[in-house]
């Protein structure tokens, strides 16, 4: 089977914002305690943090990380999570039934982001509370002192403010699952109001305002339109949610979702672009998709685990998928489908990033550990930096229902024009055949590869353990050549591809 590629210096789609690789931490499951949070860990730094988490987490380089919630955040007080931890309260968390200690907080969660190198990306609670919470924890957060909420955060030990200018308003206010569920025009109102007090603060902030929770909600996209037509002037971003299964066992379909997610991207863009004109605004939208990621594995589990529960248990095991190789190709195409709409998509977060379907596992007192979606987000992170080329693909295909045709071939290209490098990201969905792929590079001088990284295994179902935690890890690719401003390579059946070239 062959593909042919062409890519040109100058045909490009956007500067990647470093965001596209954010992630996010909820208090849910073991996110926190046992994830991030072990002060008993024979790694625990100060704070009680594992460092060898942070380790981990400074390897993929996420440059800004979501908190805290998720569901969770929709009956969150945030004041519960300063002062001394012996009086902080205990809270039963309504969205996942279990109970929260509040030993971590936006101290804690700050220190430990300063730590991992990277950014917080805070959400507040428009469910149960409102727009005079919103203020407060911006206050607290980014005024430097002299009013009561500045003055308590240096009372509690942090003197200067952290200075956080990315705000989610609110989480999945569209879903009947969330504390204080609202219409959108419920949501739209409070959303603009909240919007702008917080600017009033400081007019250079980033607001995030809630989309749709996915694709198939029966509000969407109206509701886009609606939380849009309200919040347009004072928004930055509208998020979108999405998360990817495979309970058919049908790998070709599987792996076609990714154009699902491109069709969504593209509604939800289109809707962004009708109320820009409505509204005969200068100003631009764009898409925080700040959850996204492979969850069905746990799913029974959790719901024995729940239904088990005596009382509310605090910290317990879930969202604890076991990500096998199959897993590496959907999040291979998710990456690819963010890299190819840069234009659109400035943010998105995959969720979650520590034990709650997350690339990073830790085991209680023990060791931390890759799962086999560590490799694809990490390629991407680290080398997924700079421009997205456009590129003319040109690959046999295959039909699904309510798809159409799908490529065989998956591909993104990123320019690092600052390293003089071209990387290519390729997944190739057939489970049978090989792609011959041959790539013109156009107007890019004379290059030679770099780097080849390849991700394969015979076994889809194949997973990494704390026990054999390198099953699937990247080997060196083979046969890959470039002459004459051409690339010529061979991808393996279901088989996932990093591959660079340098000026």
């Amino acid at each position: 089977m062959k593909a042919a590629v062409t890519v040109h210096s100058k045909f490009t789609i956007s500067e990647i914002d470093p965001r596209l690789y954010g992630s996010f931490i909820e208090h849910l499951g073991r996110a926190v305690h046992t994830g991030i949070y072990e002060p008993d860990h024979p790694t625990a730094d100060e704070n009680g943090m594992r460092r060898d988490v942070i380790e981990l987490v400074r390897e993929l380089n996420v440059p800004i990380v979501r908190y805290p919630g998720g569901n969770f955040v929709s009956a969150y007080n945030w004041e519960d999570g300063i002062g001394p931890k012996e009086s902080r309260p205990t809270r039963l968390d309504l969205a996942w039934h279990t109970s929260e200690s509040n030993q971590v907080g936006i101290h804690e969660f700050a220190d430990w982001c300063a730590a991992a190198n990277t950014q917080m990306m805070l959400a507040v609670n428009l469910g149960s509370r409102g727009l005079d919470e919103a203020r407060n924890f911006l206050e607290y957060v980014n005024h430097p002192g002299g009013s009561e909420w500045s003055d308590k955060r240096r009372a509690n030990g942090r003197e200067e403010p952290w200075d956080v200018k990315l705000w989610c308003l609110g989480n999945e206010m569209d879903g009947p699952w969330q504390i204080g569920h609202k219409t959108a025009d419920e949501y739209g109102r409070l959303a603009h109001e909240t919007a702008k007090a917080m600017r009033a603060f400081d007019s250079s902030l980033e607001l995030v305002v809630c989309g749709s929770s996915n694709a198939h909600m029966p509000t969407y996209p109206e509701w886009e339109a609606t939380v849009l037509d309200h919040t347009y002037n004072e928004v930055d971003f509208i998020s979108l949610h999405m998360y990817f299964e495979n309970r058919a066992k049908n790998t070709a379909n599987y792996l076609a979702r990714s154009i699902e997610l491109d069709h969504y991207i593209g509604t939800v863009a289109g809707v962004i672009s009708y109320i820009k004109a409505k509204k005969r605004s200068t100003k631009d939208v764009y898409i925080s998709f700040d959850e996204w990621n492979v969850w069905y594995h746990s799913k029974e589990r959790d719901k024995a685990t729940l239904a088990g529960a005596h009382g509310w248990p605090h910290a317990p095991a879930l969202l604890e998928d076991d990500y096998n190789f199959e897993d590496v190709l959907q999040v291979g195409c998710i990456l690819n489908t963010f890299i190819n709409r840069a234009d659109v998509v400035k943010i998105a977060c995959m969720a979650q990033l520590v034990n709650v379907i997350a690339p990073i596992m830790t085991v209680p007192g023990g060791p931390a550990w890759r799962q086999t979606i560590f490799y694809p987000y990490y390629f991407a992170s680290v080398y997924g930096r700079g421009t997205a080329l456009k590129l003319l693909v040109d690959s046999p295909t295959y039909r699904v229902d309510g798809l159409g045709e799908v490529p065989y071939l998956d591909i993104s290209a990123v320019h690092d024009a600052h390293r003089n490098a071209v990387t290519f990201f390729i997944v190739n969905r057939n489970g049978s055949e090989a792609i011959d792929l041959d790539v013109s590079l156009l107007e890019f001088g004379t290059m030679k590869i770099i780097d080849d990284q390849v991700l394969a295994h015979s076994d889809i179902n194949i997973t990494n353990s704390a026990d054999q935690p390198d099953n699937v890890v990247p080997k060196k690719g083979e046969g890959a050549a470039f002459a004459d401003g051409r690339l010529g390579l061979k991808i393996a059946p279901l088989s996932y591809r990093m591959i660079r070239l340098k000026a």
